[in-house]
């Protein structure tokens, strides 16, 4: 299979195509409930990634987006499939290596930034370090670093919740990235933010992952951002296929 190619076919499973992907899904499928209830949200998924690239995943509210990157994060189990981060099945890793894959690999970046309000920015984003075990002084020194990269060096010492959406969004992007993990994850980023926010956060994160190297997928409703990316993919009705832009 080639890097970042989509199907959604229902064969079983083997092992990763060793394409050099970063991360790449075989036979996901992902069901909700049982019997008459049960709800199917992805059918027999299947994408790889090379390192480096920036995808977008669009589909209507719904469509299975934020599913999808909850099981590339291993923050979920598919009902069937597996997930290759690496070359290596992620539902394999024990659970140390599950722990340090969350921790170390993976940055995630939600819709609702999930900061603590009467913290300050800087301990906010050195919050995943200290549960690392990090030195309070060493961790506070990195976040306040990565802080003046995405643009808020005069905001370390402000409380989360005195600072603006897109503030507070920048504050969740130098979180994610403290850690400097290889993929990143969006989860509809842009979506609590006005059109000049949401081009100026995602702009920033555009930077970031070119700068920093990183591998990125960006779940969207916003398809003038997604247009920006290397690739962009529709989920809709439990299938991935390749969108031309």
């Amino acid at each position: 299979m080639p890097a970042e190619t989509t199907t959604s076919a229902s064969s079983p499973a083997s092992g990763p195509t060793h394409t050099g992907a970063l991360i790449e899904t075989r036979d996901l499928r992902k069901t909700y409930g049982a019997g008459a209830a049960e709800i199917t949200v992805l059918t027999g998924v299947n994408v790889s990634v090379e390192p480096g690239k920036l995808i977008a995943v669009i589909g209507p509210s719904g469509a299975g987006k934020s599913t999808l990157l909850h099981l590339l994060a291993a923050l979920d189990t598919p009902t069937s499939g597996t997930v290759y981060f690496e070359g290596k099945a992620i539902d394999s890793f024990r659970q140390s290596e599950l722990a340090n894959y969350r921790n170390r690999s993976i940055g995630f970046v939600w819709q609702r930034h999930h900061l603590l309000a009467d913290f300050t920015a800087a301990e906010n984003v050195a919050m995943p370090l200290l549960m690392r075990g990090a030195k309070n002084g060493e961790a506070l020194e990195t976040s306040e670093r990565w802080l003046r990269e995405v643009g808020l060096g005069a905001r370390v010492r402000q409380r989360a919740g005195e600072l603006s959406g897109g503030e507070q969004q920048r504050v969740a992007i130098a979180r994610a990235l403290v850690q400097q993990p290889a993929l990143l994850l969006a989860d509809e980023p842009t979506g609590d933010l006005d059109e000049r926010n949401a081009m100026a956060v995602f702009e920033l994160m555009q930077r970031l992952h070119r700068e920093y190297r990183l591998t990125s997928i960006l779940a969207t409703h916003n398809t003038v951002l997604a247009g920006r990316a290397d690739r962009v993919l529709q989920l809709e009705h439990g299938m991935l296929r390749p969108v031309e832009t």
